[in-house]
């Protein structure tokens, strides 16, 4: 399960948002339109049947695939996807250096993607790429690159205004950040907004119910949460951290992060 370090910091705005923004790599990322020979990699990430080992090879198919299926902006923009999924799979295991590799690769390919072919889903990848190299990064990096998360989520709406993954960018840290810096009501609502008015994928259902869930959770609501919870096991039944929400909820407690 992932382990976010909470910390009292006292500081700028600056510095709680970054901090608000490393808390939003709890999750993951959404894929839009992802080809179907990275689907396996995917859904091996999401459902967290295997270990990172045991997904390295549905990797290596991903990338081995890439290069005959697609050149130029789309070859980086599906290695960056790939490359993101394997750093979450080993960032779940808590091996962030190896998880840091990934994710800063990804990133970079993001970048890349955003110069060579400008799109909605380049820019949300790359503020996906970013949140998990915070997470899976120290404080001072955190520090430094926690806005740009935000700022490349209104890039990626800016193109595609019903873009959730980057909607749930910016609301989960409403939800994720520490008291007394979150506004979990407010992110709530943002997160139900994204269910009633977007384009959602398999992962972005996932992501969102699992969000308000927890969201809900916090607030020691366990029957609101409930529904949520089991929504995002509809989706992916086998998840350990939906495991652990539902468990948190009939238990009547805080789940960990």
């Amino acid at each position: 399960m992932y382990k976010c370090r909470t910390a009292v910091i006292v500081g700028s705005m600056k510095n709680v948002l970054a901090l608000a923004f490393m808390l939003t790599a709890v999750f993951g990322v959404r894929a839009e339109g992802l080809p179907d020979w990275m689907l396996p990699l995917r859904e091996a990430v999401y459902e967290q049947v295997l270990s990172a080992d045991e997904v390295r090879p549905l990797y290596l198919d991903a990338l081995s695939a890439a290069e005959q299926n697609a050149s130029g902006a789309s070859l980086n923009l599906a290695v960056s996807q790939a490359e993101y999924f394997m750093g979450r799979a080993l960032l779940f295991e808590e091996r962030n250096p190896e998880a840091r590799t990934h994710f800063s690769e990804g990133l970079r390919l993001a970048q890349l993607t955003v110069q060579q072919a400008p799109s909605a889903q380049a820019w949300a990848l790359r503020g996906d790429n970013l949140a998990h190299l915070i997470q899976a990064s120290n404080w001072t990096f955190a520090m430094a690159n926690g806005l740009d998360v935000e700022k490349f989520a209104n890039s990626a709406l800016a193109i595609d205004g019903r873009n959730a993954a980057a909607k749930y960018l910016i609301a989960s840290r409403w939800v994720f950040a520490p008291s007394p810096f979150n506004n979990i009501n407010r992110g709530i609502d943002m997160m139900q907004a994204i269910l009633r008015e977007n384009n959602m994928e398999k992962d972005d259902l996932f992501n969102v119910n699992s969000a308000i869930g927890w969201g809900y959770l916090q607030q020691r609501k366990y029957e609101e949460a409930k529904p949520y919870i089991r929504r995002a096991i509809e989706v992916y039944p086998t998840n350990v951290w939906a495991a652990e929400l539902l468990q948190a909820a009939e238990s009547g407690r805080k789940p960990r992060l």
